[in-house]
């Protein structure tokens, strides 16, 4: 691990003396950047987050203000934020969505080795976070990756000894428990995310079946708004190599055994077609017994997190950092692992 830059930074009052540095990380696919977010000098970090940024598994940065400014935001409230640079997709043509399989394109299971990776790479670490406080969130696609790596890490943590873990049945590359700063299997160590936050995930392979409420609104939006569900399916096609039907769990993790999954926040944008895959993970959480909290952020477009002068992105914040730092919002864990 090398720290490659280190500033103070501010973007307006509420977030100066934030104080952020990126490091490369020895990762499971070569290295790996994050951004770590420290609260103001002097100030008592009250939780962690690992968080992932959105971009249709092939856009987006760190510098992106889903990334860049829910974190200052979070560190602003005293929480610890690693933000993490995962590998992108192909740039999906959607004229042609098979001229996007390129020979050694990153696939699954790349993008969420490496959000699994960084989560064990936090809690080991540690950066002043109190013990089993650290969480896991991400926005639309980084949301999706974020479900699937909470997926894992309840699998893994149900098999104590075992240093690896395969991704799938996909020949995926497996990820130590162990490694730079990362928790040693069997340790007392936080081994699953305390809560988990996704802002207008995609979590479902193909997208469900909205409710007429939902549908009127899909229907208004305007094109670039709009997410119809070829350009979905050629989306997450591009995230899968078009290898349909070898999918791991992790990658879409909408419909499978979420039994024993963390207390989960799900802040869906309103005029969003994305918004039933959102809607249809809560309430597959709810019947596994997993403690959610669902919000439609009115008036919102898909990605508002990523639209700081829309009100809807503050509010959103606001909801995110109360639920990762207000004494008693976040239940527990109720129902044992499958």
């Amino acid at each position: 691990m090398t720290t490659t830059t280190a500033s103070a930074a501010s973007a307006g009052t509420s977030t100066a003396g934030v104080v952020v540095a990126d490091r490369v990380l020895d990762g499971p696919h070569g290295d790996l950047r994050v951004r770590v977010y420290l609260p103001a000098e002097g100030a008592t970090p009250t939780a962690g987050l690992v968080w992932a940024h959105g971009g249709g598994f092939m856009h987006g940065d760190l510098d992106m203000p889903e990334a860049d400014l829910v974190a200052r935001t979070m560190a602003a409230h005293v929480v610890v934020v690693v933000s993490v640079d995962y590998a992108l997709c192909p740039e999906l043509d959607r004229d042609d969505s098979e001229a996007s399989v390129e020979a050694g394109g990153v696939r699954f299971p790349v993008a969420h080795d490496e959000l699994t990776f960084a989560f064990r790479w936090a809690v080991g670490t540690g950066l002043g976070a109190p013990d089993g406080s650290w969480a896991l969130g991400g926005a639309s696609a980084g949301g999706n990756l974020a479900a699937g790596a909470s997926l894992r890490l309840r699998d893994d943590a149900a098999r104590p000894g075992t240093g690896l873990h395969p991704a799938g049945d996909d020949g995926g590359t497996s990820v130590p428990s162990s490694g730079s700063g990362a928790t040693t299997p069997g340790s007392a160590a936080q081994r699953t995310p305390r809560s988990v936050v996704l802002a207008y995930p995609v979590v479902h392979d193909g997208l469900p079946t909205p409710r007429p409420e939902l549908a009127g609104k899909i229907a208004a939006l305007p094109v670039g708004r709009d997410f119809p569900p070829p350009v979905v399916r050629a989306m997450n096609d591009n995230y899968l190599g078009h290898r349909r039907g070898s999918e791991s769990p992790y990658a879409f993790p909408g419909g499978a055994d979420l039994r024993g999954l963390p207390p989960t926040l799900i802040v869906n944008s309103d005029h969003d077609a994305l918004r039933s895959s959102g809607e249809a993970f809560a309430a597959e959480l709810a019947a596994s017994g997993t403690d959610v909290y669902l919000v439609r952020e009115d008036g919102t477009f898909h990605g508002h997190l990523n639209q700081p002068d829309d009100p809807g992105c503050a509010r959103s914040l606001a909801r995110i950092a109360a639920w990762l730092t207000a004494d008693g919002l976040v239940g527990a864990t109720h129902e044992p692992p499958p």
